[in-house]
């Protein structure tokens, strides 16, 4: 598929709330296909609609176990806590300290609008929160607690 740029922190379009998704067409099918091209290519573990210009409540996400496609996600529940270095897409190279639920369920509906509920621990809990607040016009760096650090990629 395609590649899609990554909007930065600083552009309106991550601060709006994402309209629902109805039903999948073509075009939101080679969006799914294009985010999740453009998160593997990224580096990324997640990446929003609103993150490639899109004003859509569709999320991808891949910790390392394959990919999830949530459209239309909710949270039902989460509970205990969990404090960690957060980084984002839209924010390359810096990372700051957030708090964030440690065990998540969440409900949403899959590329072929099958609803389905998903619970997830430690990163994968993180990871679905942090997405979902894009979706409401929010990114990490609201939560961060203290400063934002640099981040030192790996492969230099």
């Amino acid at each position: 598929m395609a590649l899609r740029t990554i909007r930065l922190q600083g552009d309106p379009v991550l601060n709006k709330v994402c309209r629902e998704v109805k039903e999948i067409t073509p075009k939101l099918q080679v969006l799914i296909e294009d985010m999740l091209d453009t998160m593997y290519e990224a580096g990324g573990v997640g990446l929003a609609a609103p993150q490639v210009g899109i004003l859509r409540r569709i999320v991808t996400i891949d910790i390392g176990d394959g990919p999830i496609i949530m459209i239309n996600p909710k949270l039902i529940s989460s509970d205990g806590e969990q404090t960690d270095g957060e980084g984002c897409l839209s924010l390359p190279g810096k990372a700051g300290k957030v708090t964030r639920p440690n065990h998540v369920i969440a409900r949403a509906f899959d590329e072929n609008m099958e609803e389905y509920e998903i619970e997830a621990t430690e990163l994968l809990a993180r990871a679905i929160c942090h997405e979902l607040d894009h979706l409401e016009g929010h990114m990490y760096t609201e939560l961060v607690e203290g400063d934002l650090y640099e981040v030192v990629d790996e492969e230099e």
